[in-house]
């Protein structure tokens, strides 16, 4: 299991704990060692998971391609892939 944030071959993998049916989208600050990201969109038919796909690659800066879910597309802890990242704003992020 990850911890934090690793670099892997130009890319970021780190756990995020998404909130569904938010009031509105936000990423960060962390909750424990997990990056929290609230997302409007309801936990049905992946429509969840596209809201935070989105999320983390406006937040990144980065294409929606370069996010990837690696590992729990059904719950709400995830662990994410982020090519081209920077661990400086994932710091930043998860401070708030």
């Amino acid at each position: 299991m990850t911890r934090g944030a690793a670099p892997v071959a130009a890319a970021l993998v780190f756990d995020i704990q998404v909130v569904p049916r938010a009031s509105r989208t936000a990423v960060g600050p962390s909750v424990g060692e997990r990056l929290r990201v609230a997302v409007s969109a309801p936990p049905v038919d992946g429509a969840a998971n596209a809201a935070v796909i989105e999320a983390l690659a406006e937040a990144f800066g980065v294409p929606r391609r370069a996010v990837e879910i690696v590992r729990g597309q059904t719950g709400r802890r995830k662990t994410v892939r982020l090519a081209g990242a920077s661990a400086e704003l994932l710091a930043r992020l998860r401070r708030g």
